[in-house]
């Protein structure tokens, strides 16, 4: 299944079906009055938090979607049917934006969740609607208010507990393989990660949902690379895992790199709780090793853990430091509430695995 992160969509909730006007005609009733029908309301434009979705790859082959139109008055006092709803089926994290792309219209969290984002226009009046002691045969009829209609623009935003953040080729994609069940491509190349993943991750009993997005480079907040739209997964995760390649030029250099794309980014993710990890230590000697792990405790302001994602070496260490933080997190609940959601429909959200 392929991964949609965001989507521009076209709605339009259903017009009001107009009132009639007519009067009464039987048999023996010389002077009927008057039985024109009102106007059935039109369908409302509904939006879904639903269960087993993760991506909103299905806005990409249909963009339109149109409620249906209330049905108009008719004779003997009948009115007309109110238009069938339409109910568009979002995943859990996924936000609703007017067609600015900037302003914020509505934010699921929860599974579940419902919100009306069209209402359908009323019905219009019959005659018989209008009808008084001082007109008691009236000639008009109201129409059907109009429905509403926008484009609008749906991004989603994972809901994880944790999120691995570094340069492309920092091993992220190797440690989410070999804690989870996730099976992200790996590759010795920048960007081998094109898209967000996500692995739910047991640690001595605990389990947290972890999300891996593809690798920063400067400029990202700006859209260089693949662009800043896949920070925005890391901005609902608690805590960060930050992993710097000891192989790289100058670990202080690479680590700053990404700090200031976070802080450049904005929202508040250079206040959220960070893990420092030099990774790839089995790739290096020992003097280099010593090297980098100065290097990045200098730049970092703390002692990094070191980590081979590749051999195991510090892995069940970071897991750990990732669970007790996660315990504190209120975001908990909600990332595996969404996580149980995608491992129903398989694709890369995994289940549960018994490593790590």
């Amino acid at each position: 299944m392929k991964f949609l992160d965001e989507a521009k969509v076209y709605i339009r909730s259903g017009d009001g079906g107009n009132g009639c006007v007519a009067f009464r005609r039987e048999k023996y009733i010389e002077f009927g009055g008057p039985s024109g029908g009102n106007g059935g309301r039109g369908g409302d434009v509904i939006i879904e938090v639903a269960d087993g979705l993760n991506t909103l790859i299905d806005y990409r082959y249909q963009q339109h979607f149109k409620a249906q139109k209330g049905g108009n008055g008719a004779g003997k006092d009948c009115h007309g049917a109110g238009g069938k709803s339409i109910t568009l089926k979002v995943p859990v994290g996924t936000q609703i934006f007017d067609e600015d792309r900037e302003t914020l219209i509505h934010d699921f969290t929860a599974l579940g969740e419902t919100f009306v984002l069209a209402e359908g226009g009323n019905g219009g009046f019959g005659n018989a609607h209008f009808k008084s002691p001082t007109n008691r045969t009236p000639r008009n009829a109201n129409p059907g208010q109009p429905g509403e209609e926008r484009w609008i623009w749906l991004r989603l935003k994972l809901i994880a507990d944790a999120g691995l953040v570094g340069l492309p080729n920092a091993g992220k994609s190797t440690f989410l393989s070999k804690v989870s069940a996730a099976k992200p491509k790996i590759a010795d190349y920048p960007f081998t990660t094109l898209h967000p993943q996500l692995g739910v991750v047991n640690a001595d009993g605990r389990e947290f949902v972890l999300a891996d997005i593809p690798g920063l480079i400067e400029g990202a907040h700006e859209g260089a690379g693949l662009g800043d739209r896949f920070l925005g997964h890391v901005e609902r995760c608690r805590v960060l895992l930050h992993l710097v390649d000891a192989t790289c030029e100058h670990a202080g250099k690479a680590y700053k790199t990404v700090r200031h794309e976070l802080e450049a980014y904005g929202g508040l993710l250079t206040d959220k709780l960070e893990i420092v990890a030099l990774n790839k230590i089995d790739a290096v000697d020992a003097d280099e090793l010593k090297k980098q792990k100065d290097r990045l405790k200098r730049a970092a302001k703390k002692t990094p853990l070191l980590m081979s994602g590749a051999t195991g070496d510090g892995v069940k260490e970071a897991l750990r430091k990732l669970a007790d933080l996660v315990a504190e997190s209120p975001v908990s609940t909600k990332a595996k509430s969404a996580i149980d959601s995608a491992a129903a429909s398989e694709p890369w959200a995994a289940p549960p695995s018994p490593q790590g």
